[in-house]
């Protein structure tokens, strides 16, 4: 991890311009092309009871409620499941204050259509007044939800992230798409019998699927995994129907497995002393694991974690807040 001229430390605060080698980022921060994805599995590591609950979800098709301190887990066991069962890309809707069902379904572009309509007329009334309109499916996207719900012969992974960042009326709006594993399309629905059915775009790159009379229906419900900080209950009708998990914070063995799942064998070697940091300094929910992993990380990579307040800087505490 060090460059030529100066260790690990690229930037010095003088003012100096120089180009330097950026050495290689931690693993879970490398952002490659598609095409350039590793088929090795994502390092995850969950006991034996906990893999007994997601299975439970499977069987039963009904959502996972994973919650849990911040760093134990919860978004990446989508992808693990993923990844085990061969389930392809994760469909992922992050959720905020202003998330609505409306968009994780799908999403009508009526602006963009009547503007392209408009510039299709001007360019062709001209020469051909008979050529035809773009159609209405190149306006339509489904979101992640209604692309989940897009019948296949394999269920897709949807991660619903941090649901309880949302409105709280959005998981009584999920109760019914999730009990039906359908939802219509008004804007399709409306159309006459020779357009009955038409292709959209899904929320895959590239992507488009027939949807006959506005109406998609799952062939099977697809693995919906929520997560959730614990911030606020749901309601009891919503719990009803899920099967929920709670994320324990890992020990001392499991921080180990973790360690050297993501930063390979013989990572542990001369880093003791940050775990029993690590351990000594964490309260629940005041550190997260992917912290110990930036500390080992900078270790090994050559740098003083001792030197005036860098340990600090990365084993500080998250506190409670969202």
């Amino acid at each position: 991890m060090s460059t030529p001229d100066d260790g690990w430390r690229l930037f010095r605060g003088d003012g100096t311009t120089r180009r330097v080698e950026f050495p290689e980022a931690p693993p879970w921060r490398r952002f490659t092309p598609p095409a350039e994805v590793s088929t090795l599995p994502r390092p995850y590591l969950i006991g034996p009871a906990e893999a007994d609950v997601v299975n439970a979800a499977l069987l039963l098709r009904r959502p996972l409620l994973v919650s849990g301190y911040p760093g134990t887990g919860k978004s990446s066991l989508a992808h693990a499941v993923a990844h085990e069962l061969d389930l392809g890309r994760v469909l992922h809707w992050p959720i905020n204050s202003r998330s609505t069902l409306q968009e994780a379904l799908y999403r009508y572009d009526a602006v963009g259509r009547l503007r392209e309509a408009n510039l299709h007329r001007d360019r062709h009334d001209s020469r051909d007044p008979s050529a035809p309109e773009p159609g209405i499916g190149s306006y339509v996207r489904l979101g992640p939800l209604g692309t989940a719900l897009v019948p296949r012969a394999r269920p897709r992974v949807l991660l619903v992230d941090e649901l309880d960042k949302g409105d709280v009326d959005l998981p009584n709006d999920l109760l019914t798409v999730f009990e039906e594993g359908e939802f219509e399309v008004p804007e399709l629905a409306r159309l006459t019998d020779h357009e009955s059915r038409v292709e959209v775009l899904t929320d895959d790159p590239d992507e488009r699927i027939p949807v006959v009379r506005g109406r998609i229906r799952c062939a099977e419900f697809p693995v919906v995994i929520i997560t959730s900080n614990g911030e606020r209950e749901f309601p009891p009708a919503f719990l009803r129907r899920c099967i929920r998990l709670d994320l324990p914070e890992p020990d001392e063995q499991t921080l180990r497995g973790i360690v050297e799942a993501h930063l390979g064998a013989g990572t542990l070697q001369d880093v003791d002393d940050l775990l029993r940091e690590f351990l000594g300094r964490r309260a629940p929910g005041e550190l997260a694991t992917d912290q110990l992993l930036n500390a080992v990380f900078l270790r090994k990579g050559g740098v003083d974690l001792d030197a005036g307040g860098l340990l600090n800087a990365v084993l500080h505490r998250l506190g409670r807040a969202v």
